[in-house]
């Protein structure tokens, strides 16, 4: 079964648009990549901040597969989970998988928090607008600012 999928990457340690790149081209099944949003961190330590976008997929791996390719592409980042909600070279989470529904310990699907941030929904909004509710954006917390596309974002922004 072909999925529609997305997941959410953020990076807000070192070559942030790098990390993000990188982690894109590693990725199968790739249809569409959101605009790049420059974005406050939420919770957790004093720390810099994040650019977010939102990839989309058409893929025939379930919740649990693609959460694994969201953990290989955090350690190919270099990731090392210290500090809850700390900083971090990437983070990739899974946000949809179709109608996929999983309330496990260690995943949730869709995310738990997809509506409540900004950072995610702005994003998804703009590759995925069928799927956003009215007034989801509204509603979502944060602020962001749209940098531009992943190709066009400064490498050391």
């Amino acid at each position: 079964m072909v999925h529609r999928a997305f997941l959410g990457l953020g990076s807000n340690v070192g070559d942030r648009a790098g990390h993000l790149r990188r982690a894109v081209a590693d990725l199968d099944d790739v249809v569409a990549v959101s605009p790049v949003y420059e974005t406050d961190p939420v919770g957790g330590p004093p720390q810099d901040l994040y650019l977010n976008l939102v990839v989309e997929l058409r893929t025939g791996r379930g919740p649990r597969q693609l959460l694994q390719e969201c953990r290989r592409l955090e350690e190919a980042a270099g990731r090392r989970r210290t500090v809850r909600y700390g900083p971090r070279t990437l983070d990739v989470d899974v946000l949809l998988v179709g109608t996929e529904h999983v309330d496990d310990p260690d995943l949730t699907v869709p995310h738990p928090r997809l509506w409540e941030r900004r950072f995610v929904v702005a994003p998804l909004a703009d590759i995925a607008p069928d799927l956003v509710p009215a007034g989801a954006l509204a509603a979502a917390g944060g602020v962001v600012r749209r940098i531009g596309t992943l190709s066009d974002v400064d490498p050391i922004a």
